[in-house]
């Protein structure tokens, strides 16, 4: 016995149906969906796939009708166009997935948050303590480097890169950093 004889033995009606409804309609069908959702393929497959399974579920009125079938197939298709597109107007428009993929990694964002984090703390210092700190501390320069720089006495440059720790700390503090 051939494999085909035995396939053909199994097949029910509706398999028989769906397969000439797939073989006569799905593509006039698949071309008239991508018509009605501007060349998505993908959706117009979907559409076609949802419609064709409707037809399976109502193939005893399909097998009784009279004429063709076309037109019915038509108007489910251009339904579930419609109720995709309603559903879609209700809901949150979805978010693409890759600007996600270009945030920095957490170890960049918490490097970030701390800087502007000390920014903000240095910006509470008078003129005078922050040039101090940036002259040694963000500059890299001696005591007397930065006292030349600054144009006053080294013991100044100590006294105010004291104050300015302090006064940095206490700032850093109040708002929730701490060492």
């Amino acid at each position: 016995m051939r494999k085909d004889a035995v396939v053909a033995d199994r097949t029910t009606p509706d398999e028989e149906l769906m397969r000439a409804l797939y073989e006569e309609h799905a593509g006039p069908l698949l071309a008239f969906v991508l018509r009605l959702v501007a060349g998505d393929r993908h959706r117009a497959e979907d559409v076609v796939q949802e419609t064709l399974l409707r037809a399976w579920r109502n193939a005893d009125q399909l097998q009784r009708a009279t004429g063709s079938v076309r037109p019915w197939l038509v108007t489910v298709a251009r339904r579930i166009v419609i109720d995709g597109h309603r559903s879609r107007q209700a809901r949150p428009q979805e978010v693409d997935a890759a600007p996600l993929e270009t945030l920095p990694a957490a170890d960049e964002i918490d490097r970030a948050l701390r800087l502007m984090t000390i920014s903000e703390a240095l910006a509470d210092l008078s003129p005078a303590h922050r040039e101090a700190l940036i002259e040694t501390y963000f500059k890299g320069r001696t005591v007397n480097e930065a006292a030349e720089v600054l144009r006053v006495p080294p013991g100044t440059v100590r006294s105010r890169v004291f104050y300015a720790l302090r006064s940095l700390k206490l700032s850093l503090e109040e708002r929730g950093v701490t060492a």
